[in-house]
């Protein structure tokens, strides 16, 4: 498989996109935790009401033991005070039910903050990256040999714009059919270097390249 072009400034390229996307779902990963932490702040009343509603409840318990065993009262003066502490308790678990609404709240807030961006920018990034990894490792398999420059050499014919082949020669296709080694190889050249790929053999260096 192709991961990256043989080209170098292609290359660089590749690996700077390639640490851009990390830098962006990095970038966003910090933004989506920032949303998420801002968002439990929102909880604080919810454990405010809890822990006012568990100590109200505790108060009223011990107030209510304290005086079970009164004399003659049995649990006469107990049972209101019990009775209020169960208030207490419903305090407590709207407390309670609030933080752990806001707690779903910022997990849900917090992963679409992040990944929202992440899938849009990363859709983008993963399919250019496939385009190329299938049409190099494609074109890496067919290009073993200066013989199979034929191919790319038409490809080029076909693909290429005409602007590109004039500067290579005035009868592309006439010297392509003739066998022109030197017109060949530079048509194959442009299409290897969309592939990201090098020509086999003796590599050409000059305008052709720089043109491209």
């Amino acid at each position: 498989m192709k991961i990256y072009a043989d080209l170098p400034s292609r290359r660089i390229g590749q690996i700077a996109a390639d640490l851009l996307m990390l830098g962006w779902i990095l970038l966003w990963a910090r933004v989506g935790k920032a949303v998420h932490d801002t968002t439990l702040s929102l909880g604080e009343p919810g454990r405010r009401l809890e822990s006012a509603g568990r100590g109200f409840r505790d108060k009223l318990t011990t107030a209510g033991d304290n005086v079970d065993d009164l004399p003659l009262l049995d649990d006469k003066v107990a049972k209101p005070f019990r009775d209020a502490a169960g208030a207490g308790s419903s305090i407590e678990d709207a407390g309670r039910d609030l933080v752990s609404a806001v707690d779903t709240l910022a997990t849900i807030l917090g992963w679409v903050t992040a990944l929202t961006p992440i899938l849009i920018v990363g859709a983008f990034w993963l399919a250019a990256r496939w385009r190329f990894v299938r049409r190099a490792t494609a074109a890496q398999s067919l290009v073993d040999s200066v013989d199979d420059l034929d191919l790319f050499a038409l490809r080029a014919m076909a693909n290429q714009p005409l602007q590109r082949l004039a500067r290579i020669s005035d009868d592309p296709t006439g010297a392509w059919r003739r066998g022109d080694s030197r017109v060949i190889r530079e048509l194959a050249l442009l299409e290897l270097a969309d592939c990201g790929l090098r020509p086999p053999g003796p590599e050409i260096a000059g305008p052709e390249i720089a043109g491209l």
